[in-house]
């Protein structure tokens, strides 16, 4: 049932709104300390090599040095989300262009970079492998001599028998051999998805401080403030609760920002110093040495019925993992919750294998996997349809699952309107009456997921005035989650929204949270947040005196049997003397429940659909002996709102979500049926089929030609 008040489903002034526009709201960059000191990070300059020793003599004599620490100092420290591999300095080997080996900490930027320079590290340089494929070769070279042996190491998904193996899931479901035999066409096709950085225009930041009692104070550009004080104290052999991490506004995240980076080498240099240091990475450093997406190979074979129906599915995917896999919460892709892609299927088989390259580690992105799993799902869907010359929708609503139907790992999905939400795109795209105009085509794609669960809290006070004040331990990442608890909070108990306050706290104040993460934060957080406001309601009702508070730990469980959807068409126009694309317009169709910020909700999907268009049409790394050469802002090709074409959206409002008020997820649909959605219209208008992102003109002129 979709809900609404004076309050829930209004676009209410954002709380951060003010502070942003007038350059107040502070960034951990921002944040200035007496005596804090410049940390600058002396990185690989080699993909692969032995360290054989460190020479810091002469960078100890720049005027102004008060700390150097290398791989010696750090001997037997890793770090990682889960997966502890990641040497916080490199001691005896480094693994890609950029592996951190030394850091110095200064009283001016100028002398840090100086004493950098006059650092010297012994390399004894040894042969790389950058092609996930070829790492498994069993002659490549081998990164990590047992990835098992690591802390962290995720014992039941590792790929022992895989050389240079990091982790593989795999399902099955029916007997797919037989569901070959009883198909009448099998098509196999492979794609290529190259890395992409999230693209946040916030650097990462570090600052350590600390005190006289020995207690650290911590502030970095993480979204994730419990998680990065455990990964700290992990990697450092430090109590947790020696560590205070002070929370910062976050200057954009989209999956990029849920780690602890460099603030084991900022305590390290503090340490020594014993000053403040803070560390602040370039964009250079973000682009060439960060956690970006992986690069990823899909082979995907169908087999069909004349009549369209799917009898089987086999999908053998490889990421490219980079050096390390520290940087993916369970040390490997969420992809369980989208590979059966919303499709019937009786007979399947998924293998995902995470391989060891000498490349940037990988992190997340938005839909961890989602955009290049499901780009080679989706374009895989349309040849199958002009196979067997149907209309690629006809073709989806053929095979789109129904509620009560399995996925395609066999789980049962009871609440899903896959079939309303493409029917409304193609609707707006007007797709029964296609318009007959030369080198213009139209391509459809579909997106699905599951909402994420897990912990959140919250503090709610009810102060003597009659106000009420929430204490968060959710950080903002720029999606309105304060404002929406504002509003949740002043609906619950009755006030006007002026009289609600929220703010954010500090890991000594509030309960445990994850973070950010998994189109979860409505759902985990919101739900934190009504229990507090029950809990209040109680209590008042029972006589309690104000000024009173109440404190909630909440653990909202993951939902595997919802499944929320996109759908989205592009119509492009393409010159076929150039292969230049020119996507016309973007229709959008969602799936949604109780939208409780109009504005806020909107927005998520513009920002998904942009996402979407970059990674489809504009955005690569491209790499050179795993050395990236595009690493800045001018090369690495985000779009302006130049590129951005007409932008359309259709909500279906239904019942049946998991947040308050029945809200459904929203913040990871909209960037990942993007791509797949432009390829098909490109191949619509010109008869061309692109296997590799993004769709540019060289690729589109390229396929013209081979056609």
């Amino acid at each position: 049932m979709v809900f609404q008040s004076e309050i829930i489903g209004q676009s209410i002034s954002r709380i951060d709104g003010p502070d942003k526009v007038t350059g107040e709201t502070v960034y951990t960059a921002d944040v200035a300390l007496p005596g804090m000191l410049t940390g600058k990070i002396l990185r690989s300059p080699h993909p692969h090599a032995r360290i054989r020793g460190f020479d810091t003599t002469a960078a100890w004599a720049v005027p102004g040095v008060k700390a150097i620490v290398t791989g010696e100092d750090a001997r037997g420290f890793l770090q990682g989300k889960v997966l502890r591999d990641l040497p916080v300095l490199c001691w005896d080997k480094v693994r890609y262009i950029g592996d951190r080996v030394a850091a110095v900490a200064a009283e001016t930027p100028e002398a840090a970079d100086e004493a950098l320079l006059l650092i010297d590290v012994d390399y004894e340089i040894l042969p790389a492998v950058f092609d996930p494929m070829e790492a498994m070769e069993p002659g490549a070279p081998l990164l990590h001599d047992d990835m098992s042996a690591y802390e962290g190491a995720p014992k039941d998904f590792l790929a022992p028998d895989i050389h240079n193996g990091q982790t593989r899931l795999f399902w099955t479901k029916g007997d797919l051999e037989k569901g070959f035999a009883e198909a009448d066409v099998v098509l196999e096709h492979s794609f290529a998805i190259p890395s992409r950085h999230q693209g946040y225009l916030e650097p990462f930041a570090s600052i350590i401080d600390i005190d006289d009692d020995g207690r650290i104070q911590a502030w970095c550009a993480s979204k994730a403030p419990f998680r990065a004080r455990r990964q700290m104290a992990q990697a450092l052999g430090l109590d947790e609760e020696l560590i205070r991490v002070n929370v910062t506004s976050i200057g954009g995240d989209f999956g990029g920002k849920g780690d602890t980076r460099d603030l084991p080498i900022a305590y390290l240099l503090a340490k020594m110093a014993d000053r403040p240091v803070k560390i602040v990475m370039s964009s250079v450093e973000e682009l060439t040495a960060s956690n970006p997406t992986h690069p990823t190979f899909v082979t995907v074979k169908s087999g069909v019925t004349r009549s369209g129906r799917l009898t089987a599915r086999e999908v053998r995917t490889v990421h490219a993992s980079g050096a390390y896999g520290a940087l993916k919460p369970r040390a490997y892709l969420s992809t369980h919750h989208y590979v059966g892609g919303g499709y019937r299927i009786p007979n399947t088989l998924f293998e995902f294998l995470q391989v060891y390259t000498n490349t940037v580690p990988g992190g997340y992105f938005r839909a961890p996997g989602a955009h290049q799993y499901t780009f080679a799902l989706e374009c895989h869907t349309d040849l199958l349809a002009r196979e067997l010359g149907m209309d690629p929708a006809e073709f989806r609503r053929v095979n789109l699952m129904n509620p009560g139907d399995e996925d395609g790992l066999g789980r049962p999905i009871y609440t899903l309107n896959i079939r309303e939400v493409m029917d409304a795109a193609l609707a707006a795209a007007g797709w029964a009456n296609p318009e007959d105009r030369p080198d213009h085509g139209r391509g459809v794609a579909l997106f699905g997921r599951q909402i994420g669960g897990g912990v959140a809290g919250a503090v709610l006070t009810a102060e003597a005035d009659g106000s009420f004040s929430v204490i968060s331990p959710t950080v903002d990442i720029g999606t309105g989650t304060h404002t929406i608890e504002k509003q949740m909070v002043a609906t619950e108990m009755g006030v006007s929204v002026d009289q609600v306050r929220v703010r954010v706290g500090d890991t000594d104040s509030v309960p445990y949270d994850e973070g950010p993460r998994a189109s979860r934060v409505t759902y985990t957080e919101g739900g934190a947040i009504m229990k507090a406001c029950d809990q209040m309601k109680q209590a008042i009702s029972d006589g309690a005196a104000r000024p009173l508070t109440v404190t909630v730990e909440h653990d909202a469980e993951e939902r595997d049997d919802i499944t929320y959807f996109s759908a989205q068409v592009a119509e492009v126009h393409v010159d076929r003397e150039t292969g230049q694309v020119q996507v016309l317009r973007l229709i959008t169709s969602h799936d949604v429940g109780t939208i409780i910020h109009p504005l806020a909700h909107q927005g998520q999907i513009d920002g998904g659909v942009i996402t979407g268009f970059g990674l489809g049409v504009t955005e690569e790394f491209v790499t050179d002996g795993g050395q990236v050469v595009n690493g800045n802002m001018g090369d690495y090709k985000l779009p302006t709102m130049a590129d951005i074409p007409a932008l359309e959206t259709v909500l279906i409002q239904t019942g049946g979500g998991a947040g308050p008020y029945e809200a459904k997820a929203i913040g990871e649909l909209a960037n990942n049926a993007t791509a797949a959605a432009i390829a098909n219209a490109v191949a619509d208008a010109v008869g061309c089929r692109v296997f590799e992102l993004p769709i540019t003109a060289d690729r589109v002129y390229k396929a013209l030609r081979d056609s």
